[in-house]
């Protein structure tokens, strides 16, 4: 057990924020690419009900009913599926979802296969919780997604798998049939199945199908970080089977008591306010194609595909096989940051970084025509 604690990594894409902020105390200009973090703020009707909040009401240990509801009702109309309310838990952002949905279904020593590249807390939280990873080498032969044959062919069978769609840091999206096709496989072995939906709303490619589509007893960890750009406010939310909500409910209660009172009051009314929300994916679909057409004349031609998400997972094997240096050398030279592959992929990652494109499309140019010079000038020097 000790040893799964200790084998936690850092988030390396911290340590390059960290710089990135000491540098801009110092008077530089600073792009920040290295997270997933939109630069817009909440919706402007959000932010006007929390002025409202804050005037009226002391606030305190809550759980909105009605929020809940506006989440059930999501899933009624966006997926066709119908969920109960004592079902839905509203959580600090996605990553105590991902908390509670792992410690309600598991046990200690349980085995979760997830997608590597992935997201890094996939990993190091199923450490810190004394479960063991079980990583699936997902190249671009498979684009960098989970499919239902490489989970047919674990042995041993895993106890659950965590599937994102789309999924960071590549922005893949599984297609509808095939994520039809992996829960099969699931049902078939007793595989629990946990989905981050969290970019769900980002996509460049059509709809993006709910796991609850395909199996009601999947758990789905959600937030209003991402497609409802309010990262700081950390709300998020679990939707868990009807066996397992009591426990959940134990659990969030121990842990983490409720949300935010004041995110919870934002986030309802930020559910409704599509036509804003829509103007952002607007953005990041220009940034998107900003970037997919400036990053060949870097030499960068081997990226995955970014179908949602507002990630570019580009190869830079050909510049170098330390990408946390190679990263901070680019911060320190252009004042752009960026991640780490390293983060990702434990394994291949080196040689990989990522690109967040969830800025202003200004932005997005002006890191462009800063760091074209920087990548030309490597590139010329590696050859030589």
């Amino acid at each position: 057990m000790e040893c799964m604690k200790s084998a936690i990594e850092p988030f390396y894409a911290i340590a390059v924020s960290r710089r990135a902020h000491e540098l801009k105390r110092e008077g530089r200009s600073i792009i920040h690419m290295e997270f997933g973090q939109p630069s817009t703020g909440a919706p402007q009707a959000a932010i006007a009900r929390a002025h409202e909040i804050l005037d009226s009401d002391p606030m305190g240990y809550w759980e909105n009913q009605a929020l809940k509801e506006r989440i059930a009702r999501h899933y009624a109309e966006r997926h066709g599926v119908s969920v109960d309310c004592e079902r839905i838990f509203l959580t600090n952002g996605a990553s105590p979802a991902l908390v509670l949905a792992l410690l309600s279904l598991f046990e200690p020593g349980a085995r979760i296969a997830m997608a590597r590249p992935g997201y890094v807390a996939y990993r190091n939280v199923t450490r810190g919780l004394h479960m063991e990873p079980v990583e699936i080498d997902c190249g671009d032969d498979v684009r960098f997604q989970l499919s239902a044959d490489a989970l047919a062919r674990l042995d041993p069978t895993p106890d659950g798998v965590i599937i994102a769609s789309p999924a960071n840091p590549t922005g893949t999206i599984i297609p509808a049939d095939e994520l039809q096709a992996i829960i099969a496989v699931c049902n078939e072995r007793g595989i629990r199945v946990i989905s981050d939906e969290i970019y769900h709303g980002l996509s460049y490619v059509g709809d993006t199908p709910s796991a609850l589509r395909f199996d009601d007893k999947a758990i789905i960890v959600n937030s209003f970080s991402k497609y409802y750009s309010m990262a700081g406010w950390r709300l998020g939310w679990v939707i868990v089977p009807e066996e397992t909500a009591l426990m959940t409910r134990a659990l969030m209660g121990n842990l983490f008591l409720t949300p935010p009172s004041l995110a919870q009051h934002a986030g309802l009314v930020a559910f409704d306010c599509t036509d804003e929300l829509e103007g952002h994916v607007a953005t990041y679909r220009r940034n998107r194609d900003l970037m997919l057409d400036a990053l060949p004349r870097l030499g960068l031609n081997h990226i995955a595909p970014p179908d949602g998400a507002f990630y570019i997972y580009a190869d830079i094997s050909h510049l170098t096989d330390d990408s946390l240096s190679f990263c901070t050398e680019l911060l320190e030279d252009t004042g752009v940051a960026t991640a780490p592959g390293r983060d990702f992929d434990p394994v291949n990652g080196n040689r990989h970084m990522r690109f967040s494109f969830a800025v202003s499309t200004a932005e997005v140019e002006d890191a462009i025509a800063r760091i074209s010079p920087w990548f030309a000038a490597r590139t010329l020097r590696r050859a030589g």
